[in-house]
């Protein structure tokens, strides 16, 4: 039995080395990729996802799962083998389902619909873009009925992203979040507003990099297994546990995007530098759920990133690098501007009371184009009646509206619930971790993280995918996924900020 877990163990780390060579040459796509290179490397990606899912659905594999049940049962479930069995039964049982055609087609498309996406931004012309974009949802849509029958077509999408989850327990929590975070943001916007002009100004872009890079710095992120660069859309990507690379970008005239992305996506990085050596090259070696990752880069950016003790720490070196723009700022007038609420047209620059409102109203739009009810070619209508509907406005253009995000060009259908869900998870583990560490906010105050990331790393992080997300939520803080702290935690920062 042991020589078959450990050829069950090769085969798994054959699979993984080819899904790491993916991630690099996708990293090279959106960092330094040339844009005549979009259709070699959409070949080049659908050769290596073909190889891939080869190896996850040869029979080899599905005879070395079937021999090993009986251990499977025998073992501690909580124990590493008995996870990476368990795991690596779903992904081969999904997998299986799945045709190579379809791989190779779904890497294919999306490789040339990133590229045909950073052009319609760029030019603010979703036509060009939309022929690309129907073949991915069409895609997507097939995708679907390999898993038929589901209670809802959506299924099979969150389930890559949340393993485990239904669409109807995203729209039950949505529904208990929605009705607050409007009534919240109503009730703001009867308030005076706060001064953020002074953040609208330029920014020298090099300083803002260097400021970003102290910051992550001092979060813990590791630089001999990590490197940062600038990307249209920030992402994080790992090459393996020794090699998790972050992108940012920098916008010279607003300080909030560099900053705010940067601990963004050093949250996602932290996690995935943070899991264990032992889980190295196995389908362990990720995070739990894209909900749980999303949770520690809302956290690190807005928890820590967006608190008063935070800034307490950073804000006279932030003042020093620029006097000329925050010199005469005080540090209440800052920490009020770098939280104010306001309806937004950009998703990833939206502020904490508003952010979930973009999520919501992407869930809407990706159910109806995966049910049939909506056509791409109606998409930039429905998403700016959405926008009005949600977040009283209307995109001037769709650059600033349906075409604002990379996701769908990237075939990230049932991605954005995620993000979400990470905001509630976040704030359940932040108090869990004020219980323990009763001191947090002081150690914040004096730029000292280590204790944060420890808690981090033992509670989640070292985990990796050993556990579904609702059962490592439960495990970190006692409780599933609730939706309870995150909103006490709004109307308590907020209150505050604006005197409600």
């Amino acid at each position: 039995m042991e020589e078959k877990l450990q050829r069950l163990k090769g085969l798994l780390a054959e699979i993984d080395d080819l899904s790491h060579a993916q991630a690099v040459l996708g990293w090279d796509q959106q960092t330094y990729m040339p844009p005549g290179g979009a259709e070699d490397r959409g070949n080049q990606l659908a050769t290596l996802a073909r190889l891939e899912h080869e190896r996850w659905v040869s029979d080899e594999m599905a005879h070395l799962l079937d021999d090993l049940a009986p251990l499977a049962s025998q073992l501690d479930p909580d124990s590493e083998e008995a996870c990476l069995l368990r795991v690596t039964r779903r992904l081969q049982e999904k997998h299986a389902r799945v045709p190579a055609r379809w791989v190779e087609a779904f890497s294919q498309a999306t490789t040339l619909g990133q590229e045909a996406w950073v052009k319609a931004r760029r030019n603010n012309d979703f036509a060009s873009f939309r022929p690309y974009l129907e073949e991915i949802i069409q895609l997507r849509r097939e995708y679907s009925t390999f898993f038929a029958p589901f209670t809802h077509i959506y299924d099979p999408q969150l389930d890559d992203y949340e393993p485990g989850m239904k669409t109807e327990e995203v729209q039950a929590i949505f529904a208990r979040v929605r009705p607050v975070q409007v009534e919240l943001v109503k009730a703001i916007a009867a308030r005076p507003q706060v001064e953020a002009g002074f953040l609208h100004q330029a920014f020298p872009e090099q300083a803002q990099w260097d400021f970003g890079v102290e910051v992550i710095t001092r979060f813990g992120y590791d630089w001999e297994r990590g490197r940062q660069d600038k990307a249209a859309h920030p992402f994080t990507t790992s090459f393996g546990l020794g090699d998790v690379r972050i992108t940012t970008r920098v916008d010279p005239q607003f300080f909030n995007t560099m900053i705010f992305g940067t601990m963004h996506e050093c949250g996602h990085a932290l996690y995935d530098q943070g899991i264990g050596q032992a889980l190295r090259r196995t389908p362990l070696a990720t995070g739990a759920s894209m909900a749980v990752h999303e949770s520690q880069s809302r956290m690190w950016e807005n928890l820590v990133g967006r608190s008063l003790p935070f800034w307490k720490f950073f804000y006279p070196r932030l003042q020093e690098i620029f006097p000329g723009q925050l010199g005469n700022v005080s540090l209440e007038a800052f920490y009020r501007a770098v939280n104010r609420v306001e309806p937004s047209l950009i998703r990833v620059e939206a502020d904490e009371a508003t952010y979930n409102l973009h999520i919501m109203l992407r869930l809407e739009l990706e159910i109806a184009l995966m049910e049939g009810s909506l056509e791409v070619k109606d998409l930039p209508e429905a998403w700016n009646s959405h926008m009005q509907a949600f977040l009283g406005l209307t995109p001037p253009d769709d650059a600033h509206g349906v075409l604002q995000d990379i996701h769908w060009s990237s075939g990230l259908v049932g991605y954005f619930p995620t993000y979400a869900l990470g905001n509630l998870v976040s704030v359940q583990l932040w108090e869990k971790m004020h219980h323990d560490l009763p001191d947090l906010e002081e150690q914040i105050a004096r730029g000292q993280f280590a204790n944060l990331l420890a808690w981090l790393c033992e509670k989640v992080h070292r985990h990796g995918a050993k556990y579904e997300p609702q059962v490592l939520v439960e495990k970190a803080t006692g409780s599933r996924i609730d939706p309870q702290p995150y909103l006490r935690y709004l109307r308590e920062k907020f209150g505050q900020i604006y005197g409600l």
